[in-house]
């Protein structure tokens, strides 16, 4: 049976500016025909309604004359004057005969229409309408104590011209329009994946192994976040390449001197002292120390990785830190026997945090390690556990007499495998992980934690646990 993702046809990828051009295009399609549509619509209708307008003027003009006697020559000659601007007017007796204009042809249609509309209705009565292609003014008037029937005709076939005319002006320059959207559509979209076509080429370059790169675009608001956030995953993928190298570079380091001196005891017990019990028992204690140290390599390189990847979860529960604290401590009581170490102690009874109770042993255990190997000649370390002032935080610190860490290197003391320069006693194995990996468990429980040193007077480690009742819900 075939999987269904198997089946599926991936969809090609669209070309940015094909899309941007079609949606301009379209856009600018839209506009113009919108406009062309609108101006159909409101221009006739404006034009119409200016005829009806202008005929029904003139309509009340020629009534206003009829009645105030103006005779048959003048009313033909205002008759001639108005045909010339298309508007046709009639002027008919009561009984069907046309008055004005003399000599014109067969008008029985339009008599037919002006009687329908005004014959059964009273002298001064009057309309306008629409009839066919003509807008009319239609009006049963008096005319030399007569009553006369008077039609004033405009044929819309002009304004109908007019609004074509109009209309192809429009489509010209909804053509010019459409011609520059593509333009200024393809401009901008050549602008725009210009950028990304660097990046994509900037990226080419990241992945073949060159951190020097930058990604660089400032022109828009989501390219420039595009690019920081690129930026960003370089600086990322070069700390891990530089972690990969770092870590191979130093656990190569670490592991040749302890893997040279179980070969070489492991052959001098086989040549020199392999009968001799108490040399015996001297080199074989030396192999294990050198195991044990090869294995807390390993154990804390696996924990540093475990704690990057976020692999390693917290297992919270609350526990009592003071007694935390002195099984640890008492775990450097051969510091104290066989090398005259001092381990001055400030410890409140009976306090209790929630957290992860094996992850945060580890962190003591490094920070007292660390302090024993950077103390001074006095071979002293301070250890502190007390409460706030408000009971709600609980401070662990521990301080050592060493030679300090400058301003310079505070910053840096977190890192893996970074070591202060000057020289010190180690009397406590070490793999260079230790302080970095306390970071990274304490930033994972959310603990603020921090470090104050001055040159030439020590340092102090410090940690803020939650304090908490002995017995409390989870």
């Amino acid at each position: 049976m075939k999987s269904d993702i198997g089946c599926k046809k991936l969809k090609k990828p669209k070309s940015v500016n094909r899309t941007v051009i079609g949606y301009f295009c379209v856009l600018a399609f839209l506009m113009v025909f919108l406009v062309e549509l609108g101006f159909l619509i409101l221009v006739s209708e404006t034009l119409e309604n200016q005829a009806r307008d202008k005929i029904y003027i003139i309509g009340k003009e020629f009534e206003a004359n009829l009645q105030s006697g103006e005779d048959t020559a003048a009313i033909e000659e205002s008759i001639a004057r108005n045909r010339v601007e298309g508007i046709n007017v009639y002027l008919f007796t009561e009984g069907g005969d046309l008055v004005a204009p003399d000599g014109y042809g067969d008008v029985n249609e339009v008599l037919t229409e002006l009687t329908s509309r005004v014959g059964n209705e009273e002298v001064g009565y009057h309309t306008t309408y629409r009839s066919g292609n003509t807008v009319n003014y239609a009006s049963k008037t008096e005319y030399a104590g007569k009553t006369h029937y008077l039609l004033v005709s405009y044929s819309v076939t002009i304004v109908r011209d007019t609004v074509l005319n109009l209309q192809l002006y429009l489509l010209i320059i909804g053509c010019g329009v459409f011609a520059a959207a593509v333009l200024v559509s393809f401009g901008f979209s050549k602008k725009l994946t210009s950028g990304m076509k660097t990046m994509s080429d900037t990226a080419v370059l990241l992945a073949e192994g060159n951190y020097d790169i930058k990604f660089t675009n400032a022109d828009y608001k989501e390219m420039a976040q595009l690019s920081d956030a690129l930026n960003y995953v370089r600086d990322e993928v070069k700390k891990s390449e530089d972690f990969q190298h770092e870590i191979l570079a130093n656990v190569t380091h670490d592991l040749k001197t302890p893997l040279t001196m179980i070969k070489a005891y492991a052959s001098m017990i086989k040549e020199i002292s392999g009968n001799n019990p108490e040399k015996r028992e001297k080199h074989l204690q030396v192999i294990i120390d050198e195991a044990d140290r090869l294995t807390g390599l390993v154990n804390d390189v696996l924990s540093v990785s475990k704690l990057q990847a976020n692999m390693s979860e917290l297992k919270l529960k609350v526990f009592n830190l003071t007694d935390l604290v002195y099984g640890i401590i008492n775990k450097f009581g051969y510091l104290q026997e066989a090398q005259g170490y001092s381990f001055m102690l400030d410890i409140e009874p009976n306090i209790y945090t929630r957290a992860d109770e094996e992850k945060i042993s580890q962190v003591i255990y490094n920070l007292l390690g660390n302090a024993a190997n950077y103390t001074g000649e006095d071979k002293t370390v301070y250890i502190s556990l007390k409460t706030n002032m408000d009971g709600k935080r609980v401070r662990f610190s521990v301080k050592d007499t060493g030679k300090g860490i400058s301003k310079d290197d505070l910053p840096e003391i977190w890192n893996r495998f970074y070591r202060v320069k000057e020289n010190h006693n180690r009397p406590v194995k070490g793999t260079g992980l230790g302080l970095n990996i306390v970071k990274a468990i304490l930033e994972n429980h959310a603990f603020d934690f921090g470090v104050e040193s001055e040159v030439n007077k020590g340092s102090l480690f410090w940690v803020d646990f939650p304090c908490v009742p002995a017995e409390i819900e989870i």
